[in-house]
């Protein structure tokens, strides 16, 4: 280092020079690019809030999917069983199958909710009660954390309801005795 007696004088020039070009770069920069602000984001994080409107007149927005009963019939069970593969890394579909993270879905419509025998369910699943009809399973599949509030599941749900039917009657038919549809 020696023994210059100004050494801490230029570092310190230095470190301010440096600090100075940044800022007018900065500065620039700001002039020359200039980005255009979107109207809206590009892609949307569903909170789970409903925002009430501000207009008095207007209805309020329905919450939840649309009745799946009417779209059965023509939905279709390959499709659905594409739509499950998302669902494979957590749950078994076969009969006489483990269970993993989730439980085995051998037979669920018209089963126990929370029910199935050897899978230890959260506090929230347990309380549930009553039977998967096809309404229950759309609910549950379109936004499983408001159908069952306090799930340790998270898989955030099936937006579109050709895929909550196909679904559905997929998992209508991993059954010996498929429950009839509506």
């Amino acid at each position: 280092m020696g023994n210059d007696p100004l050494l801490f004088n230029k570092i310190a020039a230095a470190v301010i020079g440096a600090l100075l070009l940044g800022m007018t770069a900065a500065f620039i920069t700001s002039f020359v690019y200039k980005p255009k602000m979107l109207d809206k984001n590009v892609y949307s994080i569903d909170g789970g809030t409903v925002v009430a409107s501000s207009s008095s007149t207007s209805a309020p927005k329905k919450i939840g999917p649309e009745p799946i009963a009417p779209m059965l019939a023509k939905a279709d069970s390959a499709a659905g069983k594409k739509v499950a593969k998302k669902c494979t890394a957590c749950h078994t579909f076969s009969k006489g199958r483990k269970n993993r993270i989730g439980p085995n879905l051998w037979n669920i419509v018209d089963a126990k909710q929370g029910g199935v025998a050897g899978y230890k369910y959260s506090g929230a699943f347990k309380k549930l009660g009553g039977l998967w009809s096809y309404e229950d399973l759309n609910k549950f599949l379109y936004k499983p954390k408001i159908y069952v509030k306090g799930t340790k599941m998270s898989f955030v749900g099936l937006k579109k309801a050709d895929d909550r039917a196909s679904m559905i009657v997929y998992l209508r038919s991993l059954s010996d005795n498929p429950k009839a549809l509506p």
